[in-house]
């Protein structure tokens, strides 16, 4: 296979198997490319890409906009607040006047659920969807997905615990997804007011021990308390959360066997990751950063219908 399946990447719910298998395999030639002394290549140099934020980010939107760069696509940055959005312009009219300026992708964060679909059903351009609320952020799932894949050698059969807020994660969502279509086993761990009621129905299994996680884990992938998108208190304090679920070196020096550790960023420190758990030999934090670039490179490369073959 040397095509992607689908126009867009709305989701990982919405590609099969072999397009992850694809994308993965795609984003290790272009791990090489980001590598070399020069770390640009022409494949998109026809392109215009415009980056939609309606939602602040750092590292998602400076690792699209540098592997656009990376691809030599010419590339358009879009702020909702320095934008007509504010004066009350809709989504739809301020795409459209976009595309209007011979747009050919767009990359989307928004904190509506289904935002990136709405366009998609819209518009001609490939939507990639960088985060919609708390459904989905498909291309954190892949970049994670490959940074085991690098580390372990392989995802069928890999222990996965994600740990943490799963409730308002669309990580969370993501990577059940994707890990569990790669054959991945997966464990979600916290509190039993942040982990949704019948998850369960997605194949994975869930505690509310995060020692338990641990130790039946190959890999442990610990997301941040979202309190932005928190309208009730769902435990006491972040001191309390971090007593009982935070992940310490201590913790993970007592573990019977040495695991690998991730997070999607942004890190609080001392809250769901001590510093030294997050600075030790067994985090791979810095890994996921680096092959989301190659990641988002292969993604927006393969859309646009371009192959190596």
């Amino acid at each position: 296979m040397s095509a992607l399946s689908t126009k867009h990447l709305l989701g990982i719910k919405y590609i099969n198997t072999d397009d992850i298998h694809l994308i993965l395999q795609t984003a290790k030639e272009f791990k090489e490319v980001i590598n070399r002394p020069i770390k640009k290549v022409p494949s998109l140099r026809d392109l215009t890409i415009a980056n939609l934020f309606f939602e602040n980010s750092t590292r998602t939107r400076i690792s699209f906009e540098l592997a656009q760069k990376r691809l030599s696509a010419d590339v358009i940055n879009f702020s909702a607040s320095a934008s007509s959005v504010k004066k009350g312009e809709t989504l739809l009219d301020t795409v459209n006047n976009i595309l209007a300026m011979k747009v050919d992708m767009i990359v989307m964060r928004h904190s509506s659920v289904g935002a990136p679909m709405f366009l998609a059903n819209k518009i001609d351009a490939n939507i990639i969807n960088a985060g919609d609320g708390t459904h989905e952020h498909p291309t954190q799932a892949l970049l994670d997905a490959y940074s085991i894949k690098e580390k372990v050698g392989e995802l069928k059969g890999v222990r996965v615990a994600i740990i943490g807020d799963i409730r308002h994660s669309r990580v969370a969502l993501s990577n059940i997804y994707c890990l569990t279509k790669m054959g991945a086993e997966v464990m979600l761990a916290g509190p039993p007011t942040l982990i949704p009621k019948h998850i369960e129905s997605l194949g994975v299994k869930v505690t509310y021990n995060v020692k338990e996680a641990l130790e039946w884990c190959d890999v442990a992938n610990i997301l941040r308390i979202q309190l932005e998108r928190q309208d009730i208190k769902y435990f006491p304090t972040l001191r309390e959360y971090a007593l009982y679920y935070g992940i310490t070196k201590e913790i993970l020096d007592s573990l019977n066997k040495k695991i690998l550790i991730m997070h999607p960023g942004p890190i609080n420190r001392g809250v769901e990751i001590s510093s030294d758990a997050a600075d030790s030999p067994q985090s791979i934090i810095l890994d996921q950063v680096e092959n989301g670039v190659a990641i988002r490179m292969a993604i927006m490369f393969l859309l646009a219908g371009r192959s190596f073959t």
